[in-house]
C-alpha cells in the first residue's frame, strides 16, 4: 500500500453494487500501487466482472468509492471520462471489430481520445501491436488471428493510450498452456518496462503464481482474502483452499444468476 505523496493508481474504498434486488458486492477493499499486479481471484458469480465495471464506471455502487489516481471515477461525467483515459481494459474475448483489420482496432482509441489522424493512429497502433509480439499482424483481419493472438491484440488495445492503469478480464483463460505462459511474460514485461498498476481477473491458478504480486478472493461478493500471494495461499478458508486445490464447493444459490448479470446488464 501506498504510504507516499503519489496516490495509490487504484483504490477501491468499501464497496457495495448490484443489479435490481441481486446484490453482488458488499464491502469491497482494494488498492494497487504503480508497478504492481493484483490477482482478484474467484469463482463464477463471486462478483469479479462487476468489480471490473464499478472501476470503468459502467455500474455506479450503490456504496463506497473507486478512485483512479486519487480521483473518484463516479463523478462528474467530463472529470470520468478525462479519468479512464488512464485506464486501459481487455476483454476476455478480445472484443476486437470484425471488419476491422488489427492495426485499425487498436488505432480507434488513439483516433477518438487522443484526436489523431488515421496516418498517425496508425503508427502509433502498430507500435503497440510490435510492443506485444504482433509486429507483423496490423494488415491481419481479426478473424485471421488465433487465440493467442487475439489476447494480445485485445492488451495491444487497452495499452494503447499508455494508461496508468490496465485491467484485465480471464487473460490468459482458453489457451494451451504455453501460449498461456507467454501472455504471462507479456504481462510481466509490460511492467518491467512501465510503473503500470495492473489489475488481472483470473482463475487460471499457473497464471497468478507467475504474474500476481498480491492477491484478493472474492466469494458471494464478499472479501475471503487478501493480502501477498503466499499469505492467500495459506488462507484457511476451505473456499480459498478448494480454489488453489481445484476442489468443488458450494458457491451458493445465486451464483449462476450473478454471472448472467456482470457483463449483460
Amino acid at each position: 500500500m501506498s504510504t507516499g505523496a503519489t496516490p495509490p493508481r487504484l483504490v477501491v474504498e468499501d464497496l457495495v453494487a448490484g443489479y435490481g434486488d441481486t446484490p453482488v458486492l458488499n464491502g469491497i477493499g482494494l488498492t494497487v500501487d504503480a508497478g504492481e499486479i493484483v490477482a482478484v481471484l474467484g469463482a463464477t458469480g463471486s462478483g469479479k466482472s462487476t468489480l471490473l465495471r464499478c472501476i470503468v464506471a459502467l455500474l455506479r455502487p450503490e456504496q463506497g468509492r473507486v478512485l483512479i489516481g486519487g480521483r473518484d471515477v463516479h463523478g462528474g461525467r467530463d472529470e470520468r471520462d478525462e479519468i479512464l483515459r488512464g485506464v486501459g481494459l481487455a476483454f476476455q474475448d478480445a472484443a476486437l471489430l470484425n471488419s476491422m483489420t488489427t492495426a485499425e482496432n487498436v488505432a480507434l482509441p488513439i483516433i477518438e481520445h487522443w484526436g489523431a489522424d488515421e496516418d498517425t493512429a496508425l503508427m502509433l497502433a502498430r507500435m503497440r501491436l510490435a510492443r506485444v509480439g504482433l509486429a507483423r499482424a496490423g494488415d491481419k483481419m481479426p478473424s485471421e488471428l488465433s487465440g493467442g493472438m487475439r489476447k494480445r491484440a485485445g492488451i495491444a488495445r487497452a495499452i494503447a493510450l499508455d494508461p496508468a492503469l490496465l485491467l484485465l478480464d480471464e487473460p490468459s483463460a482458453g489457451l494451451d498452456p504455453t501460449t498461456a505462459r507467454a501472455i504471462d511474460e507479456l504481462i510481466l514485461d509490460l511492467r518491467a518496462r512501465t510503473d503500470m498498476a495492473i489489475v488481472a481477473v483470473t482463475h487460471e491458478i499457473a497464471s497468478i503464481d507467475t504474474i500476481a504480486d498480491r492477491a484478493v478472493m472474492l466469494a458471494e461478493g464478499r472479501m475471503i482474502a487478501s493480502g501477498t500471494l503466499a499469505e492467500v495461499h495459506g488462507s484457511t478458508d476451505p473456499r480459498v483452499q478448494a480454489f488453489f486445490e481445484r476442489r468443488l464447493v458450494d458457491d451458493g444459490a445465486s451464483s449462476g444468476l450473478v454471472g448472467e448479470l456482470e457483463w449483460k446488464t
